[in-house]
């Protein structure tokens, strides 16, 4: 005769092995379903900061000391007196998230000549919170006041002599996130009327909490 116990308790185990198996499944759709929306969602809130076009209005940019620079779409300014140097860039941002600017560097050389980006902990942290909206205009802006700093001998000389200045913008997500850095240079150029102006160009881009675009 059928041994009914044994057959019973086989079904009802194989039947477990069908609903665990099914869960599994559907857990792990689950799983990858939520992680395509995050990733949507942090696409959505993702910034990208480049330079300004040409056609863009001037950023007319003030300093703590009064200090004022105007910067027409598409360049930065250079601006080298006894006790400081003023820098910054007309900005935009590509990206489809607000843009919150962190810190910068800046360093006199060709931009090729490094292959990857300045250590975070050596930037300088911003002294003004700077926003840029997505798909909109915005600027940076930077000071140096320490002569004693090598950057200011190497700065002054740079903007002397007419030569390539590099500078790396950190920044992120309106939440404090995707933190990325752009690095850009601002080269050295006569106008038609011959006066000295400087042409802003990114040139890389590098992701910090996740894998880079490359």
């Amino acid at each position: 005769m059928p041994d009914w116990v044994t057959i019973s308790s086989l079904a009802t185990a194989g039947g477990t092995l069908v609903l665990a198996l099914a869960t599994f499944s559907s857990t792990r759709s689950a799983n990858r379903a939520a992680r395509v929306a995050e990733r949507s969602l942090l696409e959505g809130l993702r910034p990208l900061i480049v330079a300004s076009r040409f056609e863009d209005s001037p950023e007319k940019i003030s300093y703590a000391d009064q200090h004022w620079v105007r910067v027409p779409g598409g360049h930065g300014a250079v601006e080298i007196t006894a006790d400081v140097e003023y820098l910054a860039i007309a900005l935009r941002n590509a990206g489809r998230g607000m843009a919150v600017l962190h810190g910068w560097i800046a360093y006199a050389s060709e931009a090729a000549s490094r292959p990857d980006h300045e250590p975070v902990e050596t930037f300088r942290r911003l002294t003004r919170d700077i926003y840029v909206p997505p798909g909109d205009r915005g600027f940076w802006q930077g000071a140096i006041r320490d002569a004693n700093e090598p950057i200011f001998a190497e700065l002054r000389a740079a903007a002397t002599d007419r030569k390539p200045i590099t500078i790396e913008l950190l920044y992120g997500d309106q939440v404090g996130g995707q933190r990325a850095i752009s690095r850009f240079s601002m080269l050295p150029h006569e106008d038609s009327a011959g006066e000295l102006v400087w042409l802003a160009a990114v040139s890389r881009h590098w992701h910090l909490d996740r894998e880079a675009p490359r």
